[in-house]
């Protein structure tokens, strides 16, 4: 029996990889005869720019950019494809994890760095860049990184506005002169984990911006801020993005750069697995583990252990799926591709101690799990 370990990231817990390998060791530690392989996933969050790299043999430049608050720092982007394409995480530049909880501000954070991770992605001669998005501490429509490539923003007396959403409300006009004109002959393709629209109540403000420290006050001057953003590109480009899929991701950064980068903005999940080779994993596997720290019937909107599953069903394999939290009763559709859910926890315990125990529990699980295949 070969069993194939597919597992996405426990949020704020382990890394894919991790949470591959514990899976592996919890298989070894049971009594079933088998060989496995561990093949991590990333849906377009934390972590995906990495495993892409290491997946298609890619190398890390380490590069300068400023931080969601406008601080340098040391970053990175990588190679693949020979130097020609550009791998690059905007948490790497304009990410959460890079600020305090006190320092959580998005009316005050740009998605700057991001465009300084694209820029000198230019400068080394890329001809596409592949940009995950997951993870940023932003609500800025990307304004921020199309300043860093030559973009203008102007208030009504024709003054440059800095690229933050306190600044950026003001807004009145784009000025696309500046632009750098190599972007027109570079591919752009955003790997996108979530699907949230623009505006309103499911849009880029009203759902992540409390993640991103915002007050109920701020995200209701976000998503107006966003609403006058695409007002004004609809105005002058012809592109609507306030009903754009996907455009919400990343505080609306890939609607910003879907209308003035020309980016193609694509499920993150399929992607990954399509340009990782997964079906060539896939093709040796007689059994799938996958998971992730949730696991329901949101993962049907092509969240990783979804896509990972969707690909094995094609093939008829079993398939099981492993999460902090599960459903109860789950729904049908979700059991036509998950043969098996299991909650990794086996008592009740606070979140906190349920996070800090997740790679025990999944070895413990998997050992459980080898032991039932084995009978």
């Amino acid at each position: 029996m070969h069993i194939l370990i597919a597992p996405n990231a426990f949020k704020n817990s382990l890394s894919a990889t991790d949470a591959a390998e514990a899976i592996r060791i919890g298989l070894a530690q049971s009594n079933v005869k088998h060989t496995s392989a561990c093949f991590p996933i990333a849906d377009g969050g934390d972590g995906t720019a990495g495993l892409i790299l290491k997946r298609c043999n890619g190398k890390s430049v380490e590069v300068h950019v400023n931080d969601p608050l406008s601080r340098p720092i040391k970053s990175v982007f990588g190679l693949i494809d020979k130097g020609k394409t550009a791998v690059i995480e905007m948490a790497n530049a304009s990410g959460l994890r890079l600020l305090k909880a006190d320092e959580l501000a998005p009316m005050q954070t740009s998605s700057y760095g991001t465009g300084q991770l694209m820029k000198q992605a230019l400068d080394a001669g890329v001809n596409k860049i592949i940009l995950a998005m997951g993870g940023s501490a932003t609500v800025d429509g990307g304004c921020g990184i199309l300043n860093a490539l030559g973009i203008e923003f102007l208030d009504e007396a024709g003054q440059k506005l800095a690229p933050y959403p306190a600044q950026l409300e003001k807004m009145a006009s784009i000025n696309i002169a500046g632009l750098d004109k190599r972007i027109a002959n570079c591919e752009i393709v955003v790997v996108c984990d979530v699907d949230n629209k623009l505006l309103g109540e499911n849009g880029a403000a009203a759902v992540f911006g409390p993640q991103k420290g915002a007050t109920p006050d701020e995200v209701k001057r976000l998503d107006a801020f966003l609403k006058k953003f695409g007002e004004i590109t609809l105005k002058q480009t012809g592109k609507g993005i306030a009903n754009l899929k996907y455009g919400g991701a990343a505080g609306g950064a890939t609607a910003g750069i879907h209308a003035w980068l020309n980016a193609r903005l694509v499920n993150g999940i399929e992607y990954f697995l399509q340009l990782t080779g997964f079906e060539k994993s896939l093709a040796k596997a007689d059994v799938v583990i996958t998971g992730e720290g949730s696991i329901d019937t949101q993962t049907m909107q092509g969240k990783g252990p979804f896509g990972v599953a969707q690909m094995a069903k094609q093939k008829n394999l079993p398939v099981i799926g492993l999460a902090g939290k599960v459903p109860v009763d789950p729904d049908k559709k979700l059991l036509q591709y998950f043969d098996i859910l299991l909650a990794i926890g086996n008592e009740p315990v606070e979140l906190s101690v349920a996070i800090k125990n997740t790679r025990e529990n999944l070895i413990r699980t998997a050992t459980s799990i080898g032991n039932m295949l084995a009978v």
